[in-house]
């Protein structure tokens, strides 16, 4: 099995069908955003208030940690929502030989997940005169980012997270 990371836009499903996904390997569940908060101190949204590059130099060097040559455990990955726009941790996750999965929503879904979010803060890129406005967009480009680049994609909708696990682990396997 190779390393599985999990990708699609905020509020998708990843982490909790990453720690699905790896429960049914028996390996490592990694969330990296609970990964950059150990590696730096700080939350993902903290890093991103200071500037969407700290933000994103944190997630690459957290990426590169965990891809360290050597490393041979088997992993499932959930990554963060945003790192289709963080063209060196793309790159690292491209070049990696791990299986992206991509998990779609809808942007409606999605902005359900964001506002029920508990705290009710939204995240900092959505602090804009439209804030659905401005996720609908970004949920519809990166998106279509993911999709490209993933080798199994999910439609996620609807599903609970132990059924999208089995369905990853399934065409895995065949």
């Amino acid at each position: 099995m190779k390393n599985i990371f999990l990708t699609g836009p905020k509020h998708s499903g990843k982490t909790s069908v990453a720690r699905a996904l790896a429960s049914l390997y028996s390996c490592d569940f990694i969330d990296l955003d609970n990964l950059i908060e150990e590696r730096t101190g700080e939350s993902p949204r903290t890093l991103y208030t200071k500037g969407a590059d700290v933000f994103r130099k944190a997630e690459a060097e957290a990426l590169t940690a965990l891809l360290e040559p050597g490393t041979t455990a088997r992993r499932v990955v959930a990554t963060g929502g945003g790192i289709i726009d963080n063209p060196k941790a793309l790159a690292l996750l491209e070049n990696n030989a791990a299986l992206l999965v991509c998990l779609t929503i809808s942007a409606d879904t999605a902005w359900e997940r964001i506002i029920g979010a508990p705290g009710g803060e939204l995240p900092p890129f959505l602090k804009t005169e439209n804030p659905r406005e401005t996720h609908r967009v970004l949920h519809e480009r990166r998106t279509a980012g993911y999709r490209q680049i993933a080798g199994i994609i999910i439609e996620a909708e609807g599903k609970k997270p132990e059924e999208i696990a089995k369905e990853i682990f399934d065409r895995v396997q065949h």
